[in-house]
């Protein structure tokens, strides 16, 4: 049985629920690289990544690389001594990092592999409409999200789930997943599996503001999916016409109708308690909803502060 010496690489909440877990089964982490600080916010202040805190409050060492090609950085990483790394949600690697450790680096992606290879794979999967998804580790090759598959874990996308639900879920999917793969590196247990490329694999991209757009003529399953998987973030958004104003609205939650009508597209059909969006075989209801400088609201909450013209529309 080999002693694991890993270092984990990693940058958003995601990443911390696997650090999380690999820290709890007193796997034994010699070193965190993560992104460096940045400003945000308009006061412009340094933000710290979520990983960087959870290193920080468990006094893991931390190392914030600029250029992971750095002579600097490569002699700090050597220098922790660290014979597997373990990757979730962080850059591209080059080969003098990913080859480093004697046992090798491996990612975890929230996809079921060689499908959803990108930046977003969690939201393309529920905009493209997928009814199953999942987690993969492999290990890390010269390509993106191409290596050698260790293992897989499937999970069921519900019906109505939004990307964040489905990120929380993938998150404790994949923390199983990852201390599933360190117990069979100790083991000495690898059975992997070469991916197969071929030309009908769905990808995702890196999500865009102009992504986010929503075409009110798609039919109305297309658009209902394209809502659930950008919310809570970034956020699919319309611009809302109200006779002579004109503000963006993002749109977090609605649910469907399926039926026929004669209205044109964006069309909005309002009460004091609901708006409905005439699309392509059906409408859609505005169930929570955020106005350009104001903060996310239901849409009763809405109705009370917006006076609609029996014009207004979404386009």
């Amino acid at each position: 049985m080999r002693e694991l010496r890993i270092v984990f690489m990693g940058t958003p909440d995601f990443a911390v629920g696997i650090l999380d877990a690999i820290v709890k089964a007193n796997h034994t982490i010699v070193g965190v690289v993560t992104a460096p600080d940045r400003p945000s916010g308009r006061g412009r202040k340094l933000n710290e990544s979520a990983v960087k805190k959870y290193a920080m409050a468990n006094g893991l060492p931390i190392l914030q690389p600029t250029n992971l090609k750095s002579e600097d950085f490569l002699k700090d990483l050597k220098e922790l001594n660290a014979n597997l790394q373990v990757v979730v949600a962080f850059r591209m690697l080059p080969k003098a990092v990913w080859q480093m450790p004697e046992l090798g680096t491996f990612n975890l992606h929230a996809s079921l592999l060689p499908d959803y290879r990108g930046a977003a794979p969690i939201n393309w999967a529920i905009i493209n409409g997928e009814t199953k998804t999942g987690v993969t580790t492999f290990f890390i090759d010269e390509k993106i999200d191409t290596g050698a598959i260790i293992l897989q874990k499937e999970m069921d996308i519900l019906a109505d789930e939004d990307a964040g639900s489905l990120h929380d879920r993938l998150m404790i999917l994949g923390a199983r997943a990852v201390l599933e793969t360190l117990g069979r590196i100790i083991a000495g247990d690898l059975d992997t599996t070469v991916q197969e490329s071929t030309a009908d694999l769905k990808v995702a991209h890196k999500i865009h503001r102009e992504t986010c757009k929503i075409d009110w003529n798609l039919p109305l399953n297309k658009i209902y999916d394209m809502i659930r998987g950008l919310s809570p973030y970034p956020a699919a958004w319309s611009i809302l016409y109200n006779e002579s104003d004109e503000t963006i609205i993002k749109i977090y939650r609605t649910s469907k109708e399926a039926s026929k009508h004669s209205l044109e597209n964006g069309t909005l059909i309002f009460d004091k308690k609901e708006i409905k969006v005439a699309v392509k075989n059906g409408f859609l209801h505005l169930l929570e909803v955020q106005l350009q400088g104001k903060r996310k609201m239901n849409v009763v909450d809405l109705l009370n502060g917006l006076n609609l013209s029996k014009n207004a529309h979404l386009g």
